[in-house]
């Protein structure tokens, strides 16, 4: 039976050293209570309390990192079926396939792709995340190569995909530093692979034909001292992969059922030959509920609407999408540009910026910190007021980049003219559109 974050807090040294990452011990017992964080984060707790505390700290799916330093990844650890209910934790794995039969020009598109297919949204950089590096020709030497190649070209995690032990040590031996996902484990390889596993320190996935094989095969590698295991079902069919998705969650977080306690990897790269529906697949186990999906090939069209579902599930649902505060630049502007100003809610902000980038007029944002809340929400909450705007005006440092003086607030916000012009004092306040389709026109009537 799970522990209450009060259980959990009688159990801990009460230092209250923050060096867990949070400031009281009280707070860290509550993050261990709602899965958010793992014992091991405390230095100081006990041996006997680790003992007690061990089934009670550890999420019901194991996390799973894959890779090293900046671009290492962290799947797993969830702890709720639907979004709404808490939160999702880790983001999906995308990853891209190559294999050591592609021509070397397939290759290296992929691998370009994979290096400039970037975005920035609401501070985030969003991409792929992981290179599948597959041997189809069962030459050791040939695998060896392409990893080599692509270890050499990308800072991103790998995943070696091969059932033959030997190939897949020859990809070892030029990668085991990065600590790739090898893929896989069967019945039939279990042993060697498992080995393989323990020698390089790497994560392991196991695949099998069908929950039954894989849950034996889960069973006899964490009783040989592997914990570090990702899921194959083995399906390669939509509907099939899709229940065995949702089998695994379900009997993890609601039975309990350790054998399948781990993330997945789902692999639409098997089981259509289109790439639009494969996209449609993946975006599918980003719902539900893979820690990987593998792509056959990744394109501007069809990654970023990906990347953005991904980031839009797996957002707190409890807390507004919000920008960072702080000055943005759009379109290069200078010393005459017009200022702007408006909250860090995101949606607000991109409709915001998109319409001062249509304007073609270069400006400057100002992003309001207001806890992610728009305009007149933020204004009825005390968020968005005068004081508050004039100080994050003066903090942000605008006032040096600008010779005008002169700050244009949102039209519904021009109850806080007046408050915002005393605390700015010499500074015109003025009062902007009330519709963001109408910042074009306006400022391309502005003056300095």
């Amino acid at each position: 039976m799970a522990l209450t974050g009060i259980q959990i807090y009688k159990l801990l040294p009460k230092t209250n050293c923050g060096e867990c990452g949070v400031p009281t011990c009280l707070a860290f017992a509550m993050s261990l209570a709602a899965a958010k964080a793992e014992l091991a984060a405390c230095p100081y707790v006990s041996e006997e309390a680790k003992t007690e505390l061990a089934d009670a700290s550890a999420p019901p799916i194991r996390v799973v990192e894959i890779g090293t330093g900046e671009r290492k990844l962290k799947i797993g650890g969830e702890t709720v079926l639907f979004r709404h209910e808490k939160t999702f934790i880790n983001p999906t794995g995308i990853a891209v396939l190559v294999t050591d039969e592609m021509s070397d020009e397939d290759v290296a598109g992929r691998l370009e792709r994979f290096k400039t297919l970037e975005y920035e949204r609401v501070g985030l950089t969003l991409r792929a995340d992981l290179f599948a590096v597959k041997s189809l020709s069962g030459d050791a030497g040939k695998f060896e190569a392409l990893v080599t190649k692509v270890k050499s070209q990308t800072d991103g995690g790998i995943i070696l995909m091969t059932e033959d032990p030997g190939v897949m040590e020859a990809g070892l031996k030029v990668c085991a530093d990065r600590k790739p996902l090898i893929f896989a484990a069967t019945k039939e390889n279990a042993e060697p692979m498992a080995a393989l596993a323990k020698e390089h320190g790497c994560p392991l996935a196991v695949k099998g034909d069908g929950l039954d094989e894989v849950s034996e095969l889960t069973t006899k590698l964490t009783e040989g001292g592997l914990t570090d295991l990702v899921i194959d079902s083995g399906a390669r069919t939509i509907r099939k992969a899709f229940e065995d998705q949702v089998f695994i969650r379900r009997g993890a977080l609601l039975k309990k059922y350790k054998p399948l306690g781990f993330p997945t990897i789902a692999l639409p790269c098997e089981m259509t030959d289109d790439f639009m529906q494969e996209t449609l697949i993946a975006s599918m186990f980003v719902a539900k509920y893979g820690g990987i999906v593998v792509l056959s090939d990744i394109q501007g069209h069809s990654l970023f609407p990906l990347l953005l579902a991904r980031m839009n599930i797996y957002t707190d649902p409890q807390r507004p999408m919000a920008t960072s505060p702080g000055i943005y630049e759009i379109g290069g502007p200078n010393e005459d540009s017009p200022v702007l100003v408006t909250s860090n809610f995101s949606l607000t902000y991109f409709i915001v910026s998109g319409e001062i980038e249509a304007s073609r007029v270069p400006a400057w944002l100002i992003i309001v910190d207001t806890e992610g809340l728009s305009v007149l929400t933020a204004w009825a909450a005390g968020k968005f007021v005068g004081d508050i705007v004039g100080i994050s005006l003066k903090k942000s440092g605008i006032m040096e980049k600008v010779r005008h003086k002169k700050v244009v607030i949102p039209g519904y916000a021009a109850a806080i003219s007046g408050d915002l012009e005393e605390e700015l004092g010499d500074w015109e306040v003025l009062v902007g559109p009330r519709e963001s389709a109408h910042i074009p026109a306006y400022l391309k009537e502005w003056k300095a």
